[in-house]
This record gives C-alpha cells, structure tokens and sequence, in this order.
C-alpha cells in the first residue's frame, strides 16, 4: 500500500520542477488527506474554499499512485479538463503509469482511475446499486457543493403527458374518469400566471385532484413511472409541483423528496467517500448542516481557509444605492456598473488617508450577476451601448478585458472558463427565490415544522452562493461590487460580510 509519506515526496518533487504561477499552499496537506482516506477506507468531508481546477492537482496525485481502482465522480466539463491537462502531466511528471478511463460502469478487473458523472453515480445508486459501480470502491466526490440538489433531481419523478396517455391506454375501462380528471389538473394549472421558472407548487385542488388519480390506480404493475408515483403519493416529506413545456404549453408534474439525507445515509455505507468542494458551510457551524443534509456520518472533517494576504478581495459596497425592491434601484444599479466597468480610482480603504494611485481601465474580465432577466437584458443593452462587443449575455468571452453579463446558474457553472475576473459586481444577494416551487416547498415545510426558515434555509443558500461566487475573485485579488444595499441595512448584512472574509473594504470609488 502507498503510505501518505511516499504520496507527500512524489508530489512535492513535482511541484518543485513545475513554473508559472504559485502553486496553491495546501496541495501536499490535501494530498495526504486523500491518501490516509484510502489507505484507512475512511471517509472524509474536505472544504478547500477555491476553485476544483486550483486544487485537483492533489487528489489526483493521490489516486493516480494508489495501487488499486478510484472512481472520480465530477461534471463531464471538470473532467476534459483533468483528462486533457492535469493528468497527462501528473503521469509523466510522477513517473507511474495508471490506466484512466471515462465510463458508466467500474470495468471488470479494472484497477485504474474511473471518471465519471455524478448522474450516471447516482443512477446506479437508486436504480441498479451495486451493478455498474461494484460496493467498497473507494470514490471521490469534486465538487460536493451542490450534491444535495444533484441527488434531489436524481429522485425527481416527473409525468408527461405521454405518461397519461400510457396510462389510459393500460386502464381503457376508467379511460374517461382518468381523462376527465386529467382535463380538470391542466385547466387548473394553466391558469396559472407564467413565471421566471415556468413552474409552480401545487395548490389544494390540484393535490385534491391527484389523490383522487391515487384512488383509481389499481394494483401494480403499472406503466412507466406510475408505479413509483403510485409508492410515493402516499408518503410525507414530497414536494409536488406543476411546469409547463415553453413549447407545446404541455403540463408536467414532478415529485421529488422534501430532505435526501434518508436517500444517500445507505449510499455512504457501500463504500469510503472522500467529499470535496469550495464551500460547504464548515466555517460557520462545523459542517454540521451539511452533514445533516446529506445523510453522512462520522468522518474525518478538514477545513483549508483564504490566506489574508493573499486570497483577499477588495470590497465595495455602497451605502446610498437605493434598496432592490424599489422603482429607483435601476437607474442607480446602470449607473454604478457603467462606472465599474471604466475603471477608476478606488477609493481609500479603512486605515488609509490618501486613496491609492490610479488603476487603469479593466485588463481582465469583469462579470455582472443580475439574476432578474429583463433587469439582465437592461443592463446588457445599456453597457453595449458604452463598451460594443466587449459585451456579452452568457456567452464565452471574446477579449480578455471583455464584460459578461449573466445570472447565478451560469457563472456557477462556467466561473472555472478563462480568465479569472478583476471585477465582479453583484446586483442582488442570491436569497431563493419563493417564486421557486421547490424554494416555496421547503419553505413551507419549516414554517409548519416551526423552524427560522430564513436563517436555517434561505441565508445559509445565499453565503454559500457569495462564497463560491468570489473564488475566482480572491486569485487576483480583484474588486467584488456587492450593490445590495440590504447589506448595509438589515440585520443579517453582518453575516454576509464575515463570510466573504478575507477582504479588504474599500469605503468608495472616486470615478472620473
């Protein structure tokens, strides 16, 4: 077995022939934590509060010298970049060879390295345990943020009308009861004002509605989903909503369950799981509600904090912005962004007398978060007008100094491509939005539950957006605009700030 030690002097003699860049401080720690996890089959949850693409180098310089097959579950976009850049020189630069593949399944006899998607990992977890990614495997998670909603759309039921129309043709003797009642849930639905999400909760008649369905259903088998919708109906803790295809205006329902810690806990038990992310709210209670969602047990917890000196961003958040639910906020908003994005001269930070010395016009990207969509299109249309095809609307950047305009998912999901951003501004905090079925679910579910929905669900989400969002940032040590005045003015501002440590606030910006 290859003990921590070996692990620790093959990496370091890597980084040592390695240029560019400063290679990030905790790569040999990291390193030895992964390889204690597989040489103990002992779990571990490993918050590193950077970007996957910053620290891959140390897991995988652990899995490519351990002797015996590791699955990798990470996005197939996280992983062209482990095959094509970070492994090809690992390989060489460590001196061992290791079969890596891609796949849906852990090939027989196979003791290489396996990547894979977490939809395809999931699938085998709920659907065939066991068939394609055999039990005491030991498997690494990057990045675990977001693995709570992974796993929920995994256990997403969801019925099209093509499932009622299978339906009634398995059920031809209760055809024009099902029809009818199918007819009566659509025009319910429909009458529904459009939303951002084109989707809504469903409401008492139409959960009247489908108990009703529940009560017609005859003994299984039943047909395509039916079945399990038929064992879930009856249970607690569903989230039920309605969505309408943009299209063809067809109706969809979807059921998914409310918590999925009870779905993952027998999951965990197959085999040692090593879980990695950016933020994953180890340092504001331990990870303790992290742990509690996803169903996790004892295991060994480890936090890497941002370096003061080095990982800080300088922030600027202004006091006399007007609040975002009031008509006055645009206006303001377009103007404060069109500043940002000249450059300018950044005003005094606390401690300091005289402001620093110029900055010059951006030479990295900037990126605009604005999650409302006409809001978005206000704001692209209005910095086209002043920057031209610097400009673009969630799209990949063209120039280096260009300006992306786009909302949360996708800077989520694209904050790893080019450049890392000298500015970033953001409109509003990223509190879910009721709007949001299955945000409205959860929320109703801890108000009859009698729980602070707000502070145990809708500001921890937020933080933890802010977090991640401002990785990229700290690499620079570039300017986050947070143009929000909440912040300044409820209760919970406080709370945001600390965790978007460490920073430096910057009281204003003098522009020219």
């Amino acid at each position: 077995m290859v003990t921590e030690a070996e692990v620790h002097q093959s990496l370091l003699a890597f980084l040592r022939l390695q240029t560019g860049p400063t290679p990030w401080q905790h790569h040999l720690t990291l390193a030895r934590l992964v390889t204690r996890a597989l040489r103990l089959g002992r779990s571990a949850l490993i918050q590193t509060a950077t970007r996957p693409a910053t620290y891959c180098l140390s897991y995988l310089a652990a899995c490519l010298l351990w002797p015996e097959a590791v699955v990798i579950v990470t996005p197939e976009q996280h992983q062209e970049h482990l095959l094509n850049v970070e492994i090809p020189r690992l390989l060489q630069g460590l001196g061992v060879s290791k079969a890596v593949e891609q796949g849906d399944r852990l090939p027989p006899n196979f003791d290489g390295l396996l990547l894979t998607t977490p939809q395809i990992w999931l699938s085998d977890q709920f659907t065939t345990p066991g068939k394609r990614f055999p039990p005491h495997i030991p498997t690494l998670i990057d990045p675990a943020d977001d693995w709570a909603k992974l796993t929920r759309d995994q256990l997403t039921l969801t019925l099209t009308p093509a499932d009622w129309d299978q339906l009634l043709t398995h059920l031809p003797a209760q055809g024009e009861t099902l029809h009818s009642l199918y007819q009566h849930l659509t025009a319910s639905i429909r009458r529904r004002p459009l939303n951002p999400y084109h989707s809504h909760p469903l409401n008492s008649h139409e959960r009247e509605l489908l108990g009703q369905l529940y009560n017609l259903l005859p003994a299984p088998p039943l047909p395509g989903p039916w079945g399990e919708f038929q064992q879930r109906w009856p249970q607690t803790g569903q989230l039920h909503w309605s969505s309408r295809a943009p299209e063809s205006q067809g109706v969809i329902l979807h059921t998914a369950p409310m918590e999925v810690n009870e779905a993952l806990r027998p999951v965990w038990a197959q085999q040692p799981i090593v879980l990695i992310g950016g933020f994953l709210g180890l340092e504001t209670d331990g990870g303790d509600r992290f742990r509690q969602q996803l169903g996790l047990g004892e295991l060994t917890t480890v936090k890497f904090s941002p370096q003061r000196q080095n990982d800080y961003i300088q922030l600027y958040v202004p006091d006399r912005i007007p609040l975002p639910n009031t008509r006055d906020f645009q206006p303001h908003l377009l103007e404060q962004l069109v500043r940002l994005c000249r450059g300018g001269r950044l005003g005094q930070r606390q401690g300091y007398r005289q402001p620093p010395a110029w900055i010059a016009p951006l030479k990295r990207p900037a990126v605009i978060i604005v999650e409302d969509v006409p809001l978005r299109a206000q704001v692209a249309t209005t910095l086209a007008a002043e920057f031209g095809r610097l400009v673009r609307v969630e799209q990949g950047l063209q120039e280096p100094e260009g300006i992306l305009v786009c909302g949360w998912g996708f800077w989520r999901e694209h904050q790893g491509d080019g450049l890392p951003p000298q500015l970033l501004a953001i409109a509003t905090l990223p509190l879910p939005s009721m709007e949001d079925p299955l945000v409205a679910g959860r929320v109703n579910h801890y108000k009859q539950q009698h729980q602070d929905w707000f502070h145990h669900y809708l500001l921890p989400v937020a933080m933890g957006e802010l977090q991640r969002a401002v990785m990229p940032v700290r690499e620079v040590q570039g300017v986050v605009a947070l143009l929000d005045n909440r912040v300044n003015h409820r209760s919970y501002g406080r709370k945001i700030l600390n965790a978007l440590e460490p920073l430096a606030r910057i009281n204003y910006i003098d522009f020219l």
